[in-house]
């Protein structure tokens, strides 16, 4: 029997065998208990274009870990995404379900202007 996390792993790995193909920009996300991080990446060159996290200093919340954070760090992925020019991207939800941060992470990112 597979494990949760052989699982998530295994379905990043499909879904990530489709967008290599394609060759967008691409927003990948990764999500500890007290964390999370978005980046945007050049498939076609696999260059990590702009990295915001909860973990760093300019970022204002009180804890990183909850959807009210998810959703500041969606809004800053896009702003810089869009400062680059970057308008259209991919979500890569890493295998993640799409429920909770991961959600509310597109959201601000949507809010914030981009298209998935």
């Amino acid at each position: 029997m597979m494990s949760k996390e052989t699982a998530r792993i295994r379905r990043s790995k499909k879904l990530r065998a489709n967008l290599h193909k394609n060759g967008t920009m691409r927003i990948c996300i990764s999500k500890s208990l007290k964390n999370i991080t978005a980046q945007l990446i050049d498939s076609s060159n696999g260059v990590v274009l702009i990295t915001i996290s909860t973990q760093q200093k300019t970022f204002d919340g009180k804890s990183g870990g909850n959807i009210e954070a998810a959703k500041k760090v969606g809004a800053e992925v896009a702003k810089k995404a869009l400062n680059l020019g970057h308008k259209k991207v991919t979500f890569d939800r890493s295998g993640y379900k799409y429920h909770g941060r991961v959600k509310a992470l597109a959201d601000g990112a949507r809010d914030g202007g981009l298209e998935f």
